[in-house]
């Protein structure tokens, strides 16, 4: 794994680099939706790209699959151009869509033995199966699946070709519990077979348990890149304790206790201004004993949403028809996964 803050591309052809943008720019006429995108990811890391609705995360990412040519600016992946050497780079690359992609009457098992047929050394379809956890449906047409169960068919038709480099498009979204814990399973076992995952996702929770780095685009450019712990350092958030309590405590006194000012951000959350230290956490739970009153959810810095809302504001929302016109997910959700 890259050391923190290493997300500098000044080497893009460096052996270890699965994924590379270099001043990437994409037009759609006179608008510009990513306007000089420079990023890598590596063997073995997962790279999660965020950004609020028009962004261009999936025009970037669109590039990187192949299914758009840039404007300017060069794109990489696995060392190929992958729209001039398209045929040669799909067979090494995974795609899980949002939604579509799969023919609505197929179950996951005969879905997966025709995505299989595709390649000269696929995974095993019936491994697979159990990998994401649908052996139980195996024969349920897709259309009658639910959306955890559908998601999860996407994912192992991503999968299906034994790639070198997974684009997985908001991998969690409207997942159920089981499902987010193949998709957290799966991403883990690929990472350590040395595989690169790039993800896009407006969950920044899921981001934040499963990026090793994060790049933040807005209004098209790289507004901020790095693991979630230096990005949440850099936009001033080491300093800070979090906690959850009983709503309504005296803050004022807490504050004098601990001898930093504490604020209740909603009910029953709270954050000191202070680093997190031994000695605080013990004056703060003793505080809280003495009244008889429960400390949960302890948490020093910021997390991934704090830090992020803190960069680009509060315009988070869908991709699904961004600044660009493009259409984002229901356009590529024409595509066949892993294709």
């Amino acid at each position: 794994m890259p050391a923190e803050g290493s997300a500098n591309p000044a080497s893009p052809d460096h052996q270890d680099v699965a994924v590379a943008c270099t001043d990437l720019v994409v037009r759609y006429g006179a608008r510009t939706a990513v306007d000089g995108v420079t990023l890598i990811a590596r063997r073995g890391e997962i790279l999660c790209v965020l950004g609020p609705n028009g962004a261009g995360k999936t025009s970037t990412v669109e590039c990187l699959e192949g299914y758009r040519r840039p404007s300017g600016g060069t794109a990489r992946v696995l060392g190929l151009d992958p729209v001039t050497d398209h045929r040669a780079l799909v067979p090494r690359i995974g795609v899980m869509l949002q939604r579509g992609g799969i023919y609505p009457m197929l179950g996951p098992r005969r879905a997966l033995q025709l995505f299989a047929a595709y390649y000269e050394l696929p995974e095993d379809p019936e491994a697979l199966l159990d990998l994401v956890r649908l052996g139980d449906v195996a024969s349920t047409p897709w259309r009658h699946l639910s959306g955890g169960e559908q998601a999860r068919l996407s994912l192992a038709l991503a999968l299906v070709g034994r790639p070198e480099v997974l684009f997985l498009d908001e991998p969690t979204a409207g997942v159920d519990p089981e499902g987010r814990l193949a998709v957290r399973d799966v991403v883990a076992a690929l990472r350590q077979r040395g595989r690169c995952v790039v993800l896009t996702t407006h969950e920044l929770a899921e981001a934040e348990r499963l990026a090793d780095r994060v790049v933040i685009l807005h209004h098209g450019t790289v507004v901020a890149e790095g693991t979630p712990r230096s990005l949440a350092a850099d936009a001033g958030g080491s300093a800070t304790v979090a906690f959850g309590a009983p709503p309504g405590l005296d803050v004022a006194a807490l504050g004098d206790e601990l001898g930093a000012p504490v604020a209740e951000e909603s009910a029953g959350r709270y954050r000191i201004a202070a680093a997190a230290t031994p000695a605080l956490t013990a004056t703060l739970t003793a505080w809280l004993a003495r009244r008889d009153l429960t400390l949960s959810d302890l948490r020093t810095g910021r997390t991934l949403e704090e830090t992020y809302l803190a960069i680009v504001g509060a315009e988070e929302g869908g991709d699904a028809v961004g600044h660009d016109g493009s259409g984002g997910r229901g356009r590529r959700a024409g595509r066949g996964a892993g294709r």
